[in-house]
Order: C-alpha cells, then sequence, then structure tokens
C-alpha cells in the first residue's frame, strides 16, 4: 500500500497492545526472557550513569534499572505505554517521554549508555535507527541492544510480508545486527544468549556462534562507541 506509514502504524500497534504488555513485562524482566539483562549490563556499565531505555515500554525494564543505580530515562513511541509507566512509578524517579528511535529528541552524546532491547526488528529503516542511537551516546559508552533470534514467536508478525502485505516487524537477524553495528564502528565488547525454557544453556556450550545463535530465542549485544 502506497499510503503506509510504517510509523504511524507502530504508533498504533504498540498502543494497542499496551494493556496486554503491561500484564506481562513484569514477570518478562523478573523470571522470564529478559531476567539476565540487568545483570549482564551491571558486568560493564558503571553504577550512577546516565542510562537511556528506548522502546521502554511500561517502564518496568526502566525501574530495575534504576533500581540497580543508574540515572535513566525512558522513552517510547507509544503513548499508552509511557502512561503506563507514568503511573506505576512515583513522579521524578524516572523520566519517561514519548520519542521515536528514528528521531530521539536529545543532544548528541546526552549519555553514558543505551538500552534497546527488541526495538530494531520493529523499525523501517535499521541502519538509521542504529546511527540515531549512536548520535545520543557519548564517545565511549556503551549500547546494550537485545534482538529476537530464529525461534521467538513475535517474528510471525513479518509473515504477512510474503504475501505482499505491510508489516511494521522487519527480518533482522542477530548476525546481521553485529555486522552492520562493526561495520558503522562500534566495538563488541560482549553478548549475551537467551533462549527458551526447552534449552539447557549447558547444552550449547560446544556450539560455535552462529549455531547458538540459530537456537535462541533472543541475542543480547554490548557495543562500545569509539
Amino acid at each position: 500500500m502506497k499510503d503506509f506509514n510504517w510509523r504511524e502504524m507502530a504508533e498504533v500497534e504498540w498502543d494497542s497492545r499496551a494493556d496486554f504488555w503491561h500484564e506481562r513485562s513484569r514477570n518478562m524482566w523478573e523470571k522470564g526472557s529478559r531476567s539476565t539483562i540487568i545483570p549482564f549490563i551491571q558486568q560493564h556499565i558503571v553504577e550512577g550513569n546516565m542510562v537511556l531505555d528506548v522502546g521502554c515500554g511500561d517502564g518496568y525494564g526502566s525501574y530495575l534499572l534504576k533500581k540497580a543505580g543508574y540515572k535513566v530515562t525512558g522513552v517510547d513511541i507509544s503513548n499508552e505505554m509511557i502512561n503506563h509507566a507514568k503511573k506505576a512509578l512515583p513522579e521524578g524517579e524516572i523520566v519517561f517521554k514519548k520519542a521515536d528511535i528514528n528521531e530521539l529528541s536529545f543532544p548528541e552524546e546526552s549519555y553514558d549508555a543505551l538500552i534497546a532491547i527488541n526495538v530494531l526488528e520493529w523499525t523501517e529503516d535499521p541502519l538509521h535507527a542504529l546511527n540515531e542511537m549512536i548520535r545520543v551516546t557519548k564517545d565511549g559508552g556503551h549500547l546494550c541492544i537485545g534482538i529476537l533470534g530464529p525461534t521467538a514467536g513475535p517474528r510471525a508478525n513479518s509473515f504477512s510480508r510474503l504475501y505482499g502485505e505491510d508489516s511494521i516487524c522487519n527480518t533482522m537477524m542477530p548476525w546481521e545486527l553485529r555486522k552492520l553495528a562493526t561495520e558503522i564502528g562500534l566495538q563488541q565488547v560482549d553478548d549475551l544468549g537467551v533462549y527458551k525454557k526447552e534449552v539447557n544453556p549447558t547444552d550449547t556450550e560446544h556450539l560455535s556462534s552462529d549455531l547458538k545463535q540459530a537456537l535462541s530465542f533472543m541475542w543480547v549485544y554490548l557495543f562500545k562507541k569509539n
């Protein structure tokens, strides 16, 4: 469709999913697919750093970052998500605002670190979005970016493209993120594989990185901006 506007459709879609997401986010961050992310960040990003949480959703991940000792700003394209975030936390503890990853309303090098979990998959132009995240990160700062692996159920959102229909979910894979990021100057510092409960991580230890990613629900990269 010629009148398809990716940004507008993404906003509508995530507004409609806000209540559903809010009901499940705490469990995801505490016990589910996102439970290892905050500890992973703490291994590399110094407590007290200013962190921008891009695609913060209902803000529960931002809350955990704040609890871990970071100074946090959360942004999301969805007004409904931001409303949930503001209602859940005392005013002033964390700054939440509506913002598009493709046009972040912050000056260059505003943040010591940035986190974006399952965000790039929902952008029309991942390279542009990645460059925008790099722009607002300080030199020497870190970007923690999680991207869905091949086994992740949400990837079904891009299936409609096979019928020539528009979709707000692209098909970017973890290895593509790594290649793109390193080619535009980011340095990979570390990575973290997240698997469904049927996969025992110890059973993957002997596998190559490509094969590990093939089994993953999500792959989380920690990059450094030089």
